[in-house]
C-alpha cells in the first residue's frame, strides 16, 4: 500500500511540474520555470529511490534532494518579489 501511496505522490509531483511548465511556455516567466523544476524534481526523488531504499526517509540523500528542491522554491520566490531598478 505504502507503495503505491509514494507513487500516486511522484505522479501528482510531475503532473503538477507539467502545469507549471505549461505556463511558463505561454508566459515566460521564470518563477513558473522553477516551481516546474522542483515538481519534478521531486517527483522523480519520490519514483526512483523508493524501489532501491523503501521506507528508509530518513536517509541523507532524501533531505539534499529535498533541500534542493525547497531551495528552488526560495530561489524563484526571492526573484520575482526583488524589484530590479533601472540606473
Amino acid at each position: 500500500m505504502t507503495a503505491i501511496l509514494v507513487g500516486a505522490a511522484g505522479t501528482l509531483s510531475i503532473v503538477a511540474g507539467l502545469f507549471f511548465l505549461r505556463f511558463w511556455r505561454s508566459t515566460r516567466d521564470r518563477l513558473f520555470l522553477f516551481f516546474a523544476l522542483a515538481f519534478f524534481l521531486e517527483g522523480a526523488n519520490r519514483i526512483a529511490l523508493y524501489p532501491s531504499v523503501g521506507e528508509q526517509d530518513n536517509l541523507p540523500i532524501y533531505y539534499l534532494i529535498r533541500l534542493v528542491t525547497y531551495g528552488l522554491i526560495l530561489v524563484a520566490i526571492l526573484s520575482k518579489n526583488i524589484v530590479r531598478r533601472p540606473r
